[in-house]
């Protein structure tokens, strides 16, 4: 799973929007739902599903948002840990 598009549902999951992630993120909300619908089909399952003229996540997509936050945290971590200006 690519990390950008987990970034996305974490941030659908914090903003609630489409829309809104899309103006977080500067791209547009085409790109978003794209990206997403990508990353349901890497994962395998429903991630999120129509609320109204909104989308809200799925049970599946709450549990992989969820995952998503330890995931994007871990690589960020890593990639300070191999900063060669940090300190060691």
């Amino acid at each position: 799973m690519d990390t950008r598009r987990l970034r996305l549902l974490v941030e659908l999951s914090r903003l609630g929007s489409m829309r809104a992630v899309a103006d977080e993120l500067h791209i547009t909300t085409s790109t978003v739902s794209q990206q997403l619908a990508v990353l349901a089909r890497e994962a395998g399952a429903v991630l999120i599903e129509p609320d109204g003229r909104r989308v809200r996540l799925t049970p599946a997509g709450q549990r992989l948002a969820g995952h998503a936050v330890t995931i994007l945290a871990a690589v960020e971590a890593a990639r300070l840990d191999l900063d060669p200006l940090a300190e060691p």
